[in-house]
């Protein structure tokens, strides 16, 4: 059985300069004599390779496998033959107590619970700091524009992070909500991670035209619910080298993480929880009926928001693959090793010993969605996005099942993989396998919308 590692001590800052010492040489302390020596830059700079380097000298690790290439025509190239794709036996149970008990009722496992998010917590996501500076939420804009033909009120929000313990680090959480203008009362809001529209160049082609669904936001409006779009960058940067800004760099106060420290993902959450804060204090949501939504990191990004914050009534986790919806210990497409070496500030540093020990992982992503049983979960992928692993995927939400239903809800109702374009959507959990590549496409939203329309009455 896999003993939990205790959490490692905080580092202090010269710890972590003489680690760097001997990877790499950095200008980070003063040319001067004396007890100014060590003296540490106010933020500490380094590249996301710096960064990478530090972390393996921590856990004392001096190379990792290589993870496959996504090339299919590379030598390295990822495994996309199924016949290969399940080298376990077994999945870890999350109806079984680490003491090999089995979980019987609710409150059993409610206290199991506990046991895979601390195994997350430690060896995938990291832990957010107990307390964190609060946040104080500003209008900055109010408009009304017609969305789907219907009119919205559409508010700009910024969220001050309080810095007051490290003014030299700022963070401003960007964050937009709709609401219908002739609402009668408060509506729910569907929450998706998101970004500013990119100015389209001038020689630019045409524009694609409107799906006849609509837009995902036409389609929500049309159903009367508020939508919102929180950026996720303006809480963490998506780099290694960001992770001494940010929300992470803020209470770190601009030095470098330890083994169990929070990661981007799990930074993003907790921006994502401030806006549920906000929505609480806003008369026109309904903040006990908001979903949220996320596409590929963002995918992983919600389904781990959903497990830490009960609040969210239902996550949907869009193309979220290897670390999300997706099993780790399946050999197709990308994998753990991938994204311990590609995209290591997306997680703990401890996350960094599991590449090539894929089966000794204490957890896998049915315990993750399971986590938010009894709420709703919708899944989807592409298959023109087998990199993400969309049949993974769908084996995520099949194992979940049990749980669910110990906890009186639907599971997925099939073991089946389902054909293209033939959503799964009967239960609390759902499933659906678009035909085409690695986005959410307008029919699939419409689908999601009525999924969460038994949940989300207008």
């Amino acid at each position: 059985m896999q003993q939990p590692r205790p959490s490692a001590p905080r580092l202090p800052w010269f710890g972590h300069l003489a680690i760097l010492a001997s990877i790499v040489a950095l200008p980070l302390m003063a040319k001067s004599t004396g007890p100014a020596l060590l003296a540490p830059a106010p933020v500490v700079e380094l590249t996301a390779q710096q960064d990478h380097q530090r972390t393996m000298g921590l856990l004392g690790i001096t190379s990792l496998r290589r993870g496959p290439s996504g090339d299919p025509n590379a030598p390295d190239a990822s495994n996309a033959d199924e016949s290969k794709a399940t080298p376990y036996t077994t999945l870890p149970d999350p109806l079984t107590f680490k003491d090999g008990r089995p979980v019987k009722t609710a409150r059993d496992w409610a206290r199991r619970r506990v046991e895979i998010v601390e195994d997350f917590d430690r060896e995938v996501y990291g832990r957010a700091p107990a307390s964190t500076p609060a946040v104080k939420w500003e209008v900055t804009a109010t408009t009304t524009d017609t969305v789907g033909g219907v009119p919205m009120v559409t508010k700009q929000l910024v969220g001050h992070v309080d810095n007051s313990s490290f003014p030299l680090v700022t963070v401003d959480i960007q964050l937009t909500l709709a609401t219908p203008a002739k609402a009668n009362g408060s509506v729910p809001v569907i929450m998706e991670f998101g970004f500013a529209p990119r100015p389209r160049p001038a020689n630019a082609p045409p524009a694609p035209a409107p799906p006849p669904e609509g837009t995902w936001q036409e389609q929500i409006a049309r159903k009367g619910w508020g939508y919102a779009v929180l950026v996720p960058t303006s809480v963490q940067a998506d780099n290694g080298a960001g992770l001494t800004r940010g929300i992470i760099g803020l209470v770190n106060k601009g030095q470098p993480r330890d083994l169990d420290d929070w990661g981007a993902l799990r930074a993003w959450a907790w921006g994502a929880s401030r806006a549920l804060d906000y929505f609480e204090t806003d008369r026109a949501v309904d903040a006990k009926r908001v979903a949220l939504i996320g596409h590929s990191r963002l995918g992983k990004t919600v389904l781990w928001a959903g497990a830490r914050d009960p609040r969210f009534a239902v996550i949907f986790s869009s193309c979220s693959g290897e670390m999300g919806a997706a099993l780790a210990r399946r050999d197709y497409g990308e994998t753990v090793d991938d994204m311990a070496q590609n995209f290591p500030w997306q997680f703990s540093e401890s996350f960094q010993q599991w590449p090539g020990r894929w089966s000794e992982m204490p957890v896998d992503a049915h315990m993750l969605i399971s986590l938010s049983a009894p709420r709703p979960v919708f899944v989807t992928g592409g298959t023109g996005d087998q990199w993400s692993d969309p049949k993974g995927e769908f084996l995520g939400q099949v194992a979940a099942g049990p749980v669910y239903r110990l906890l009186g809800a639907r599971d997925l109702g099939t073991t089946t993989y389902p054909a293209p374009d033939t959503p799964v959507i009967s239960g609390d959990l759902g499933f659906n396998l678009h035909t085409g590549p690695h986005t959410a496409t307008p029919a699939e939203w419409a689908t999601f919308v009525d999924f969460l329309s038994r949940y989300f009455r207008s």
